[in-house]
């Protein structure tokens, strides 16, 4: 895929601090319980807890989780923080990583930045030696599939449902 990054500022992978990451998990366990609330997959009333527990469970060590990378998406021009990148290197069935997070702030959103990321860890992933990406997108997050598209990411399960009233 070739893109014009020309009016595009440059980006960075700078790895995510302790303290980033203590910042950002809050607001993380939250908007995770409401994506899942959103979807039916979970009630209100069980939703914060299910998320504390599945963050403690794949982060018992915060940014540095063996088999876990976290990234800063970092503007090149002045280190502004723009967003993250969180992904987990998995061995089966074949050596790929997997995208847990990535997210934009949202006044930085629509100008190139998370592509970019994800192009950017496309180069990490080779360097590790690993054979493809992998990541879920929630059905109705209908802004960033456009993005996985675009990217060459391809469906490979879709889950569908009703709701009745």
């Amino acid at each position: 895929m070739v893109i014009d990054f020309a009016s595009v500022e440059t980006i960075e992978l700078v790895p995510f601090t302790k303290e980033e990451f203590e910042a950002w998990l809050p607001r993380a366990i939250k908007e995770y319980a409401h994506e899942h609330v959103s979807t039916g997959r979970w009630s209100e009333a069980e939703s914060m807890e299910k998320s504390r527990e599945e963050h403690a469970k794949l982060l018992p060590q915060g940014p540095a989780t063996p088999g876990h990378r976290m990234w800063s998406i970092v503007r090149a021009s002045d280190h502004q923080p723009v967003g993250l990148l969180w992904i987990q290197v998995q061995d089966k069935p074949t050596p790929r990583a997997f995208i847990f997070n990535i997210e934009v702030d949202s006044q930085f959103r629509r100008r190139g930045y998370a592509m970019q990321a994800m192009l950017r860890l496309e180069d990490e992933a080779r360097a590790m030696g690993l054979g493809s990406i992998g990541l879920h997108v929630f059905g109705h997050n209908s802004a960033a599939r456009p993005l996985y598209e675009k990217l060459g990411y391809v469906a490979t399960n879709i889950n569908m449902s009703k709701h009745l009233s």
